[in-house]
């Protein structure tokens, strides 16, 4: 759209000729370089005192309407509807203004642009009107300016067509030719409305920034986004005053420069204030994190009359609401609802599901019998479900619902009620890391047990209250012995030790050998005249179907009882258990030698060792007599019967086979290799010995896919 100055008396001619100049002027001076510490040193002069003003957030949110429903398509003569929010903001006095000082900064702004003055001098002429104001102040009154010349163009604009007190305005003030040339200013108008957005948002960020502690929001770079900010402001207001008809339309600066200014002001806002505004933040939210982590610290170190506390800081919702929930009856439940249980933090991350084995098959029969004598004293406490992820998304959340569903005890209500600085701690003071872990919460509101899942494993609700010391003390009552290693697993089990029978575990996966030796051991038996009961046992990692093979075939020759082919896998998790709690035991008290540790340990290596092929078994009587052995050892010792038979008269029948495996059969064995596999879900030692010589075995590092 080409200047038209014709028509106009003489002294505006020369008016806006001045103005075009000064807009060539300050383009060429926009886009020169100006001495930083100078035009600092200029800005501070204007500034006296912060003495005078007022709460800006609620100036910003009417600014905020103006602007949003101003800069709606301009093109669209429609009336716009009018929203409850706008009602709100509209009505309500949430702030009183300064309109003096405000009138005196538009005219300031109109009198020097049509004078023809030079930006940067408007600007400090502006800065010296608000001189006692601080900061963000200053440039929110200058902004009140324009975003009222700003409101006013665009409701003449929108109504012009249709109503017809802004068309008579318009025809006053001479607009009809610029409204029906809109469209030709479309680039113009579009590069004025992101300026104008650019220049509230470094607005918006001006106050965050004084709205951080004092100590940390200091920055000399501040009064330079003011300044620019302002200048900006002078800019566009430029623009509104031609399109309004104040000033000739040849004063519209190219949408190119206005875009180029919006870049500038972008670039300062997110230099001096939106970068140091996230590193203060930053500060701020580490050390209220640190703050909380050290609480965190304190609650669980300090007595306190019930869990309540230690809960509700570990699990919360930010509006109070319960912040647990109940899967079984589909509830929200509130963390006061444990304060007089003892509360077991079962804390996974997402592939729990993928892991659900014989552990949570465990803890499930367990929480189960709990729910069926709910007042007996063993089943006085809760189990509630944390997983524990570092990032959440939508198909994480989605299976986080479906194993809630699938649980009959808690879990957390939602990932959120957990904390970044909660899984901090788990991971840091829990030592979480994938494997599942059971955390023991006790009606005061102690750490009782970092990880109670081996001794849950290994005895059951008998465990309960799930502490580290009934642990220790569930283990001073044991004894290294065939009722230890299979418990309640076989039924008979107790009538045997009643009746002075001998018992024979054994295990291994090789069909022959259990053969030969089933075969050998009845027949000592019988030359011994001693009663002796066999049962098979399986291997660790043995293939289902042949696991299914080898029992079926010794119940079918009859060679010995088994174990039920779903107890196996449970009996070698169990015995995994006690060596998991008995390590962890050992690192209170390792200069304790222990008998059940090393004896755990050797059937565990005879189960792992490919020489031995899994083949292994142990001999009892009554409760204190046991002897082990590798399962070709075992063998020759049995075949040998005839060679130690006046021994076992002498000392008895497990002795005597004790002492004939060590002082003949194993020295003349030719030393194997013997392994010991452990998952890494384990509690790995540092060092193992070998229990056939007693070296130190080397460590190495295996990963499987599967068992086939």
């Amino acid at each position: 759209m080409e200047a038209k100055l014709v028509g106009l008396p003489k002294h505006e001619q020369s008016i806006a000729s001045s103005f075009l100049g000064h807009g060539r002027a300050s383009r060429a001076h926009a886009g020169g370089a100006t001495d930083d510490t100078e035009l600092g040193k200029k800005i501070l002069a204007t500034h006296e005192s912060n003495e005078r003003g007022f709460y800006v957030k609620p100036v910003l949110s009417v600014i905020d309407v103006i602007f949003n429903r101003a800069s709606e398509d301009i093109f669209k003569f429609t009336q716009g509807s009018i929203t409850q929010w706008d009602i709100a903001v509209a009505d309500e006095k949430v702030f009183d203004l300064p309109t003096r000082v405000i009138s005196a900064i538009s005219l300031e702004m109109y009198s020097k642009c049509s004078a023809g003055v030079d930006v940067h001098n408007i600007v400090l002429e502006i800065l010296r009107l608000v001189k006692h104001y601080s900061w963000e102040v200053k440039v929110a009154l200058v902004l009140v300016s324009l975003m009222i010349t700003f409101g006013k163009f665009r409701l003449v604009v929108q109504q012009y067509t249709t109503n017809p007190l802004p068309k008579a305005i318009a025809l006053l003030k001479q607009l009809p030719e610029i409204l029906e040339h809109l469209h030709d200013l479309k680039p113009t108008l579009d590069a004025l409305f992101a300026l104008i957005g650019e220049i509230i948002d470094t607005t918006k960020k001006l106050v965050e920034f004084y709205e951080l502690p004092e100590i940390i929001a200091a920055d000399a770079n501040v009064p330079t986004v003011a300044y620019w900010s302002i200048r900006s402001i002078v800019v566009a207001s430029t623009q509104m005053f031609a399109l309004t008809g104040s000033l000739p339309i040849d004063l519209l600066t190219e949408s190119w420069e206005l875009s180029s200014l919006a870049h500038k002001l972008n670039n300062i806002k997110r230099l001096h204030l939106v970068e140091l505004i996230e590193r203060c933040l930053k500060i701020m939210q580490e050390k209220r994190d640190e703050e909380a982590f050290r609480e965190l610290e304190r609650i669980f170190t300090t007595p306190h009359l019930d869990n309540t506390r230690a809960l509700a800081t570990l699990f919360h919702y930010k509006d109070g609401q319960p912040a647990l929930y109940d899967c079984y009856i589909k509830r929200k439940v509130a963390t006061e609802e444990f304060s007089n249980k003892t509360v077991a933090l079962l804390i996974t991350d997402l592939d729990f599901n993928l892991q659900r084995g014989q552990e949570y098959k465990i803890l499930e029969r367990m929480y189960q019998q709990k729910k069926h004598s709910p007042t007996k004293m063993d089943s006085q406490y809760e189990i509630v479900w944390v997983p524990i992820l570092d990032n959440w998304d939508e198909d994480k959340l989605n299976l986080f619902e479906t194993l809630q569903k699938q649980m009959e005890w808690h879990s957390i209500d939602h990932p959120s009620v957990v904390s970044t600085v909660v899984k901090r701690y788990i991971k840091e003071k829990w030592n979480f890391k994938k494997k599942p872990m059971l955390v023991v919460i006790d009606k005061q509101g102690a750490i009782v047990h970092h990880d109670a899942i081996n001794m849950i494993c290994i005895w059951g609700s008998t465990a309960y209250p799930f502490t580290f010391n009934r642990e220790k003390l569930l283990w001073e009552e044991m004894s290294w012995s065939v009722d230890l290693l299979i418990d309640n697993l076989e039924p008979n089990l107790n009538a045997w030790i009643q009746e002075g029978k001998h018992i024979c575990l054994y295990g291994g996966e090789d069909m022959e050998w259990i053969s030969d030796f089933t075969i050998a051991a009845k027949k000592v038996a019988r030359e011994a005249g001693i009663n002796l009961e066999m049962v098979y046992v399986g291997k660790t990692q043995t293939k289902e179907n042949l696991v299914t093979t080898i029992i079926d075939t010794i119940q079918k020759e009859n060679l010995s009882r088994t174990l039920d082919r779903n107890l196996i896998s449970y009996f070698w998790l169990r015995l995994m258990k006690m060596l998991d709690s008995k390590r962890q035991l050992t690192k209170f008290d390792s200069t304790r030698y222990d008998h059940i540790l090393e004896g755990i340990t050797v059937i565990l290596s005879y189960d792992s060792s490919d020489y031995s092929k899994g083949r292994w078994a142990v001999m009892s009587k009554d409760i204190g007599e046991m002897v082990r052995g590798k399962g070709t050892h075992m063998l020759k010792a049995l075949t040998d019967h005839r060679l130690w038979k006046q021994r076992q008269q002498e000392i008895g029948f497990v002795p005597a086979l004790d002492e004939y495996l060590k002082e003949y059969v194993q020295p003349l064995e030719p030393h194997h290799c013997t392994s010991l596999v452990l998952p890494s879900s384990a509690a790995l030692p540092d060092v193992m010995k070998c229990c056939d010589c007693g070296r130190l075995m080397e460590t190495y590092t295996l990963f499987r896919c599967c068992l086939e």
